[in-house]
C-alpha cells in the first residue's frame, strides 16, 4: 500500500486507524522513523531549547530594566559583584580567547593544518565578547552611561584599560569575520579583498588587544588583596588570568568542534582537535604550577588544612580547570578519541569558568551571614545571554561558509511539503515556516512562564531600603556608627581638635552647616540615611503650620516660577546657617548619604595632611577602621554587635611609627572600652 500523502492525516503509531491497513501503520512508523533520523532534526530540538531560554531571559531583562537590579538579583552594597560578573564579563571573556589564540597560531605560527576551524574559532570570539558587552547592560546601575568610558577617561584604572581594549578588540573580531559573510554578496567584493590584505595587522592587533585585557582583567583584582580570599588573590592575578585564557580558548574551540559535529551529523575533526588538547595540556600544567607555586611563596598553603566551603571550592576547581583534564590530555588513548575528547574539553571550560566566578565575587569575604548566591533571576538573564550567542552562530554556520561546507536542511527545500503535527494534526506549513512557528511559541510561552514566575513583591518594592542614621555617642571620643550594626568607629574628636587649631579654628574644618537653634551640628542632622540623598531643608517643615508656617510668597517671588532656583537664599533667614570659616561648601540642601558624607571629609582631610608631612599611609583604611571591644553591656545585643571573622572587609594594621609627626593624630592602638559621657 502507498505510503499517505503528507497532507492526510497520520495514523496513530501505536493502534491502526479506522478502516486503515497494517501497510498504513507501518508506513506511518516508517515515516516516524525517517523524522528522526533527519539531518537538521537535533539542530531544530536545539534551537527550540535556546529560544525558550531567549524567551525566559527576556521576561526577567524587562523586569531588570523595569524595576532595577534589587528585584532581580541577590546582590547588596556588600556584595556588589556576582554571577553576571564572574559568568558573564570574566568568563565571557575568557572562553572567547580561542579567537585570538587559533589566528596567531594559523597566521603568526604558520601552522596551516588549523586553518579549516579558524573560522569557526573568530566567529565564536566575536560573538562572545558580543555577549559580554550585553550582559554587561544588565549589570550596570546606569547601562546608559556605559559609553562615558569613550569621553572620560581615567588611563589609571584598570577597568578603562580593559573597556577599551574590549571595544577595540571587538572591532577587530568584526573586521576580521567579515569577509566570510562578505563572500555571499557580490557588491562587497573590493570590501572583502581589503580586508583579505589586512588580514595580518588585523590579527596582531587582535593579539596584542587581548593579551592586554585577559591580562588586565586580573588587575581589576589587586587593590582588593584583604577582600579576596588568600587562596584566589595573587599579585600575580594577571599572569594567572592570561595563562588560564589560553587553556580556555583551546579546550572552548575543541568544545564548540564537538557540539557542532554533533548537532550537524558532521565527521568530528578528532586529529585536529587532539592536536589542540596536545598544546592544551602544557598549558594547563603551567596554570597549575604557577597557580601552587604562588601560595607557596606567599605561605598561603596553610590556608588548604583550615576546612570550610573556601577550600572546597578550590579543591573543586583545581580538580576540573586542570588537574583532571591535563593528567587525561597527556593519555595519547584519550587524547585522539572522540569520547576522552567529550570528557576532557567540558570539564575544563567548566573549572575555569568556575575560577573566574569565584574571583569575581564568588569567595570575596562576605559582609553579613548570608552567603551571596544568584537568584533564578540572575542565572536565566545569563543562560537568555548565552542562547542569543549560540542562536546566532547557528544562523551564521547555516548561511554562510564558516565551515567548508555550509550545511543543508533537506526539509528546507522549496520543494518540501508541508506535515501535520501528529499531536493536534493540525497543519503547520512547510518545514521551514512549521520550525520559524515553534520557535515562536517557545519564545512566547517562556517569557509568559518567566513573568508568572516573577515576585510580586519584589517588583512593587521602592528600591533602597531606609537606613535611618543614629547620632554619635560619646564625649571627647565619639563612636561613630550610624546605622548600629557594630561596624563603627572610634574617632578621638578633642583630639582631633586640641591638634586642628582649638576651638577657635578647627570646628569650621568639618561642621560647615547649623541647624536653627544649633551651633556646630551634628552630621546626622542632615545626612538623615546611611546611603542615599536626604532632603536637608524641608519644605513641608517650613510650610507646615505646626512648623515655620511660611507662606509661598514669603520664599519665591510672586512673579517666578516656584522652584528652588527662584526662592530666596536660605541664608537671608537664618543668618547663621553657614559657621564662619567653614571650609566645606553648600552648593545645595540635597545631603549626600551618611556613608558617603564621612568618607569625604576624612578622606579628603587625610588626604591633605598625608601629602603635607609625606606619610601616604594615612589615607588607608586601616587608619579609622580598627577592631575595637563591643561597647555593649547586654549580653543579647553584644552577641547582635559581634563581629563575626567571614563579616566585613579585612584591613592591614597600621602601625604607630608611620604616624609619628603627623599634626593629625591617628587613632589610638588600643581598644576603646569605654566613652565619656557629654
Amino acid at each position: 500500500m502507498p505510503c499517505p500523502s503528507p497532507f492526510s492525516a497520520w495514523p496513530q503509531p501505536w493502534r491502526e486507524s479506522p478502516g486503515s491497513s497494517a501497510g498504513a501503520w507501518t508506513c506511518s512508523r516508517n515515516l516516524r522513523k525517517t523524522k528522526r533520523t533527519t539531518t537538521m532534526n537535533r539542530v531544530r530540538n536545539f534551537k527550540l531549547f535556546l529560544w525558550a531560554l531567549l524567551g525566559l531571559g527576556a521576561a526577567v531583562g524587562t523586569a531588570r530594566f523595569m524595576f532595577g537590579l534589587g528585584a532581580t538579583t541577590n546582590l547588596s552594597d556588600a556584595v556588589p559583584w556576582g554571577l553576571w560578573i564572574g559568568f558573564d564579563v570574566m568568563s565571557g571573556v575568557a572562553l572567547a580567547a580561542g579567537g585570538f589564540v587559533l589566528t596567531a597560531t594559523v597566521y603568526i605560527f604558520r601552522l596551516e593544518r588549523f586553518h579549516g576551524i579558524v573560522r569557526a574559532a573568530v566567529l565564536t570570539a566575536f560573538l562572545g565578547y558580543v555577549a559580554v558587552a550585553v550582559g554587561l547592560l544588565f549589570d550596570l546601575g546606569l547601562p546608559w552611561n556605559i559609553w562615558h568610558m569613550i569621553i572620560f577617561w581615567n588611563p589609571h584604572s584598570p577597568l578603562f584599560e580593559v573597556g577599551w581594549c574590549v571595544m577595540l578588540y571587538l572591532t577587530v573580531l568584526l573586521l576580521e569575520f567579515f569577509p566570510v559573510p562578505a563572500e555571499s554578496f557580490s557588491g562587497l567584493a573590493k570590501v572583502r579583498n581589503f580586508l583579505v590584505k589586512l588580514r595580518l595587522p588585523l590579527v596582531i592587533a587582535g593579539i596584542s588587544l587581548s593579551t592586554l585585557h585577559q591580562s588586565s582583567l586580573g588587575s581589576l583584582f589587586l587593590i582588593m588583596p584583604y577582600h579576596v580570599h588568600p587562596l584566589w588573590y595573587s599579585p600575580i592575578l594577571p599572569v594567572i588570568f592570561f595563562l588560564s585564557a589560553i587553556a580556555l580558548g583551546l579546550m572552548m574551540v575543541t568544545f564548540e568542534g564537538l557540539i557542532s559535529s554533533y548537532l550537524y551529523r558532521r565527521a568530528p575533526e578528532t586529529d585536529i582537535l587532539a592536536k589542540l588538547g596536545a598544546a592544551a595540556r602544557w598549558v594547563l600544567l603551567l596554570y597549575l604550577g604557577v597557580r601552587f607555586t604562588d601560595l607557596a611563596a606567599r605561605g598561603q598553603l596553610g590556608h588548604l588544612a583550615d576546612g570550610g566551603w573556601q577550600v572546597t571550592l578550590f579543591w573543586m576547581e583545581i580538580a576540573l580547570s586542570a588537574a583532571i583534564p591535563a593528567a587525561l590530555l597527556f593519555i595519547p588513548r584519550v587524547r585522539h578519541s572522540l569520547a576522552g575528547l567529550w570528557i576532557v574539553a567540558p570539564m575544563a571550560v567548566t573549572g575555569i569558568v568556575f575560577n573566574r566566578i569565584n574571583v569575581g565575587g564568588l569567595v570575596h569575604q562576605q559582609r553579613g551571614e548570608t552567603l551571596y548566591l544568584p537568584a533564578w533571576t540572575e542565572i536565566a538573564i545569563s543562560a537568555a545571554v548565552v542562547a542569543a550567542a549560540a542562536l546566532a552562530f547557528l544562523y551564521f554556520v547555516e548561511k554562510f561558509h564558516v565551515w567548508e561546507r555550509r550545511p543543508q536542511d533537506p526539509e528546507a527545500a522549496p520543494a518540501a511539503l508541508p506535515r501535520f503535527d501528529v499531536a493536534s494534526f493540525a497543519s503547520l506549513g512547510s518545514p521551514l515556516v512549521r520550525s520559524r512557528t515553534l520557535y515562536s511559541l517557545a519564545f512566547v510561552f517562556a517569557a509568559a512562564f518567566g513573568f508568572s514566575l516573577l515576585s510580586g513583591e519584589a517588583l512593587s518594592s521602592r528600591g533602597v531600603d531606609p537606613a535611618p542614621v543614629e547620632e554619635a555617642r560619646g564625649g571627647d571620643t565619639l563612636w561613630i556608627d550610624g546605622n548600629l550594626d557594630g561596624f563603627g568607629t572610634a574617632f578621638a574628636h578633642r583630639r582631633h581638635v586640641e591638634r586642628l587649631g582649638g576651638d577657635s579654628t578647627s570646628c569650621a574644618l568639618c561642621h560647615h552647616l547649623n541647624v536653627p537653634r544649633d551651633r556646630q551640628s551634628g552630621c546626622y542632622s542632615c545626612h538623615r540615611d546611611m546611603y542615599s540623598v536626604s532632603d536637608a531643608f524641608g519644605h513641608d517643615r517650613h510650610a507646615s503650620p505646626a512648623g515655620a508656617a511660611l507662606g509661598c510668597f514669603d520664599c519665591h517671588a510672586p512673579d517666578a516660577v516656584k522652584s528652588a532656583q527662584s526662592a530666596k537664599e536660605c541664608a537671608d533667614c537664618h543668618k547663621d546657617l553657614i559657621p564662619a570659616g567653614a571650609v566645606i561648601e553648600v552648593e545645595d540642601y540635597q545631603a549626600a548619604g551618611y556613608t558617603e558624607a564621612m568618607h569625604q571629609v576624612c578622606l579628603g582631610c587625610h588626604q591633605q595632611q598625608a601629602e603635607a608631612v609625606e606619610k601616604p599611609d594615612l589615607p588607608r583604611c586601616g587608619t579609622c577602621h580598627r577592631e575595637h571591644k563591643l561597647l555593649v553591656d547586654d549580653p543579647l545585643l553584644a552577641q547582635r554587635y559581634q563581629r563575626l571573622e567571614s563579616r566585613g572587609v579585612i584591613v592591614p594594621e597600621v602601625l604607630e611609627e608611620h604616624f609619628q609627626g603627623i599634626r593629625l593624630a591617628a587613632l589610638p592602638q588600643e581598644p576603646v572600652t569605654q566613652i565619656d559621657e557629654p
